[in-house]
């Protein structure tokens, strides 16, 4: 039987990694086949698999040190500890949920939560171009608008220049939508709105579209224009045909920087129009100052259920495209390894 022991330096701070009737704890348990008592302020974790006892020790221990740098600890913290332990990865998980990306109006801190989320905010910050291809809930946008706030705070753009198709989800068609422009494309732009509300507030969002600092528009309505010392971000880039996607990148003026965001098994073209996202990535690989970030189901941070959802979806999409020999959906299924500069092959 091996043990190992953990104190912990509060009754606050075992409260937060134990959960309310140490329900963390339990999953973790469960997770490893250990079991754990509470012997004064110290936690005794018992197995009879000595690397199951450390992987459990580990998930413990980086608990404690994120309950430290004051981050709120929840049931997919804990599934994701878990995952990353499992496969050794923990610590570098750790390291990438240390820097700061952005803080919200509140004060709340937005980190990163993955190693893939930290080489996304990397190539955010290195690179001139970014084309970052993942499952929905890994944080391509919201990670994409905390890193423009912050270039925005830091004085080194001038604007924000927020951008999506208006293509609607799936069979869904809205028909005719009343109201001005604004009206009309709002329910194509909400995700985008949603983030920067987070970071701003719905008052100084508004202030910052009246001014023109902040633009949220349809993709087509960038064309002819030229942008200078800006962030600019396309959303749901799946749904864009590769010419469109040629126009948006070729609007970049002196100053500025793009990242394209887009789920390739999420496409809502019609049939007769091909998604340009996976294209366009092969043609822009090998040019310097445009990276290419490829996050996965490892790298999904909503509720747990949806990470297996996307693994359910991925499984299926491989069977039908065994049988069939593949489609258009099947375009880097996996979405690779992290990396912010990894080359295409």
């Amino acid at each position: 039987m091996h043990t190992e022991q953990l104190e912990f330096s509060s009754i606050e701070q075992q409260q937060a990694v134990f959960g309310t009737q140490d329900s963390y704890l339990r999953i973790i348990e469960k997770a490893f086949t250990v079991s754990a008592i509470m012997r004064d302020s110290v936690a005794e974790i018992k197995g009879e698999n000595d690397a199951m006892v450390s992987r459990a020790a580990k998930v413990v221990q980086t608990m404690q040190a994120l309950y430290n740098q004051g981050e709120d600890i929840n049931r997919e913290t804990v599934y994701r500890l878990i995952e990353e332990a499992a496969e050794d990865h923990i610590d570098e998980t750790f390291q990438a949920m240390k820097d700061v990306v952005a803080v919200t109006y509140k004060g709340t801190p937005i980190r990163c939560k993955t190693l893939g989320q930290k080489n996304y905010v990397k190539a955010l910050k290195d690179s001139t171009v970014t084309i970052c291809i993942g499952p929905a809930g890994t944080g391509k946008t919201y990670l994409a608008v905390a890193q423009a706030v912050q270039e925005l705070k830091d004085g080194e753009i001038d604007r924000i220049i927020m951008s999506r198709p208006a293509i609607e989800a799936g069979e869904e068609r809205l028909g005719f939508l009343p109201g001005d422009l604004a009206q009309k494309v709002d329910p194509y732009l909400r995700p985008l709105q949603d983030a920067l509300f987070d970071m701003y507030g719905g008052d100084k969002v508004e202030k910052l579209r009246e001014r023109g600092t902040i633009e949220i528009a349809p993709l087509a309505y960038m064309r002819g224009r030229t942008l200078n010392r800006a962030r600019v971000i396309i959303d749901e880039s799946q749904n864009a045909s590769l010419s469109t996607l040629k126009m948006a990148l070729t609007r970049l003026g002196e100053g500025s920087k793009m990242v394209l965001t887009g789920d390739v098994t999420q496409i809502d073209l019609p049939k007769s129009v091909d998604s340009g996202l996976e294209k366009c990535a092969s043609i822009l690989n090998s040019i310097e100052g445009i990276s290419i970030v490829r996050l996965n189901n490892r790298d999904v941070v909503r509720n747990k259920i949806v990470k297996d959802i996307v693994k359910a979806f991925e499984k299926a999409e491989e069977a039908k495209n065994r049988s069939h020999g593949g489609t258009r959906m099947n375009q880097h299924n996996q979405y690779g390894q992290y990396g912010p500069y990894r080359k295409e092959s």
